[in-house]
C-alpha cells in the first residue's frame, strides 16, 4: 500500500506531498519550514531518500535543499535549470527508483516554467500518481505569465500540451496531486476541489476540454495580478536559500517600537481587524493573522524594510514568523507581547470606525463629499461596483495616496481583511477613515452598487488593467489529509 500524505500550506494556497511505502519515502515540493515534513516522515516511521522539485518556484521560498542535506536525501531538479548548488539533475523520460517498489518517471510539462516537470509515481509496476506541481491542476492549470510578457504566449500553448500529454500517457484513474491550486497565485484560476484523478481533469478541467484557441483566450483574459514578492523568488530558489532560523526575536519596549515607526520602519500588529481598529500602537499596521496574513504583508511592504511583529502572546510571532520565512523574510527585526496598552508604554492609543455597507448607505445619504475607497482587484470591480468610488487594488495603494481625496475615506473590498489592512495603513499615515467590514454581497443586496451593463463608462478612479491583483481565496482544508492510492 502507498501512501500520499499532503501538507497544506494554507497562507500561500500550496501542497507539499510524502509519498511512502512503509519504509522509504519521497518528497514532492518542500516549503521553507521542513520540519513539518520530517516529522510526518518521523510519525510514519520511514525515511525520505528522495526529494523532488516540480520546477524553480515563483511563490516561496524552498526547503528542498535544506531537507534533503538534513536527512541525506538526493535532491531532484530538471539538469536544465540554472542553479548554484550540487543536485541529482534529471531529464524527460528518467526513471528512478525510491526503494524497492517506488518508481518515479519524469516527465516534461512546460507551461508554468519553461523546465518545468512532472512526476509520474508507480508501485509495483502500477501507475498510482502524478505530482504535477504548476502545470495540471484541479480544473484549471497553473499561470504562464510569471517569466513575463515575452514568455507567455510560449508558455500557455505549452501548459496547454502539456496537460494533453499527462492525459494521453496516464490512465484515468491515475491520482493527480498539484502543488498550486489551493489559493496559490501561481494558479491561472481559482482551482476546484480538494482531490481529482486524470479522468476526472478529462471532463472538468478547460485545458483538456477546450481546444487550444479558446483555452488560451480564456487563461489569458483570466489573469490578474500577482505578489510583489514572487521577484525575489526564483532568484532564491536558483541559489542556496539557507535552512530558516525560527528562533524568537529580540524583544523591543514601548520607546524602540515608537523610534522604529518614526523613522519608518514597519510595527506590524497581528490581531485581528476588529481588535485592531478599536484601540492599537499609533503608527502600527495590520495584517492580522486570521487572513491572508503573509500574501499581503509580502505584497505591500518595502523588500528589506526592517520589520516588528507585535502578538498577543509568542505563538502569534512565532506562527507569523514561520510564514514570513515561507517568502524569504527571514529575522524580524523585533517583537512585543501582550496588548496596545503595554506596546504604547502609557501613550493614548489610536483607533478608528468600523461599519457594514448599511452605515455607508446611510452616511452617502447624509453628506455628498463621502470618499468611497474600493480596493478589490480589477476582476471583481468588473462584476460590481460602488457609483462614485475610488477605485485602486490594495497593492497599488501605497503608490497612489495621493489619488484619495481628502475627507472620510470608507474603505471597502470584498469581505474586510483587505479593507482593514488598507484602512490602517491609511490612519497611520493621518487620515479619518472607516474600514467597511461586511460582505460585498450586502452592498448589492442594498442596492449600492452598478452592474457592468448599467455603466458605459469606467467608474471613478481605476488603476492600470494590465496587471493582476489578488482576491481573498479560500484557505486550503486541514493541516494533513491522508490518502492511500
Amino acid at each position: 500500500m502507498i501512501t500520499v500524505l499532503p501538507v497544506e500550506t494554507p497562507g500561500l494556497g500550496d501542497r507539499t506531498y510524502l509519498a511512502h511505502d512503509g519504509s522509504v519515502a519521497l518528497v514532492v515540493d518542500p516549503q521553507r519550514d521542513y520540519d513539518r515534513i520530517t516529522a510526518l516522515a518521523d510519525a510514519a516511521g520511514v525515511r525520505i531518500t528522495h526529494v523532488f522539485e516540480t520546477h524553480i518556484h515563483n511563490d516561496y521560498v524552498t526547503g528542498g535543499l535544506g531537507l534533503a542535506r538534513e536527512v541525506g536525501a538526493q535532491y531532484l531538479v530538471n539538469a536544465d535549470d540554472e542553479v548554484s548548488y550540487e543536485r541529482t539533475p534529471v531529464r524527460d523520460g528518467q526513471v528512478i527508483e525510491v526503494g524497492d517498489t517506488l518508481r518515479v518517471r519524469v516527465i516534461h510539462t512546460p507551461g508554468h516554467t519553461h523546465t518545468h516537470l512532472a512526476y509520474a509515481l508507480e508501485a509495483d509496476g502500477e501507475q498510482v500518481a502524478v505530482f504535477t506541481g504548476g502545470s495540471l491542476l484541479y480544473g484549471t492549470t497553473g499561470r504562464p505569465d510569471l517569466l513575463g510578457p515575452d514568455h507567455t504566449d510560449t508558455l500557455v500553448r505549452a501548459q496547454w500540451r502539456s496537460a494533453h500529454r499527462l492525459a494521453e500517457e496516464l490512465p484515468d484513474e491515475t491520482a493527480v496531486y498539484p502543488t498550486h491550486g489551493f489559493g496559490s497565485f501561481c494558479s491561472a484560476t481559482q482551482a476546484s476541489g480538494l482531490s481529482s484523478t486524470i479522468g476526472e481533469e478529462k471532463r472538468t478541467n478547460t485545458a483538456l476540454t477546450a481546444g487550444e484557441e479558446a483555452y488560451v483566450e480564456q487563461l489569458l483574459a483570466g489573469l490578474d495580478a500577482y505578489p510583489a514578492y514572487y521577484a525575489h523568488m526564483g532568484p532564491a530558489n536558483s541559489g542556496d536559500p539557507g535552512k530558516p532560523d525560527l528562533s524568537a526575536p529580540s524583544v523591543a519596549e514601548p520607546a524602540e517600537l515608537r523610534r522604529r515607526i518614526e523613522a519608518g520602519e514597519w510595527v506590524v500588529d497581528l490581531r485581528d481587524r476588529t481588535a485592531f481598529a478599536a484601540g492599537h500602537l499609533a503608527g502600527s499596521l495590520n495584517f492580522g493573522l486570521d487572513g491572508q496574513f503573509v500574501t499581503y504583508l509580502g505584497w505591500l511592504i518595502p523588500w528589506g524594510t526592517p520589520l516588528t511583529l507585535l502578538g498577543e502572546s509568542a505563538a502569534d510571532v512565532a506562527e507569523a514568523q514561520r510564514e514570513l520565512v515561507r517568502i524569504g523574510i527571514d529575522r524580524p527585526a523585533a517583537m512585543a507581547t501582550g496588548g496596545p496598552e503595554v506596546w504604547a508604554g502609557g501613550e493614548p492609543l489610536a483607533a478608528y470606525e468600523r461599519a457594514v455597507f448599511g452605515d455607508l448607505e446611510a452616511a452617502r445619504d447624509g453628506d455628498d463629499d463621502v470618499v468611497v475607497l474600493d480596493v478589490r482587484r480589477h476582476q471583481e470591480r468588473d462584476e460590481a461596483y460602488i457609483p462614485g468610488s475610488v477605485h485602486i487594488p490594495i497593492h497599488e495603494v501605497p503608490g497612489r495616496l495621493e489619488e484619495i481625496p481628502a475627507g472620510r475615506v470608507w474603505v471597502h473590498c470584498a469581505g474586510g481583511y483587505r479593507a482593514g489592512v488598507v484602512a490602517a495603513l491609511l490612519h497611520a499615515r493621518g487620515r479619518d477613515v472607516v474600514a467597511v467590514d461586511d460582505s460585498f454581497d450586502n452592498a448589492l443586496d442594498l442596492g449600492l452598487c452598478a452592474l457592468p451593463s448599467e455603466a458605459s463608462a469606467g467608474p471613478g478612479i481605476s488603476g492600470t488593467p494590465a496587471d493582476p491583483e489578488t482576491t481573498e481565496a479560500p484557505a486550503a482544508s486541514g493541516d494533513r489529509q491522508e490518502i492511500n492510492a
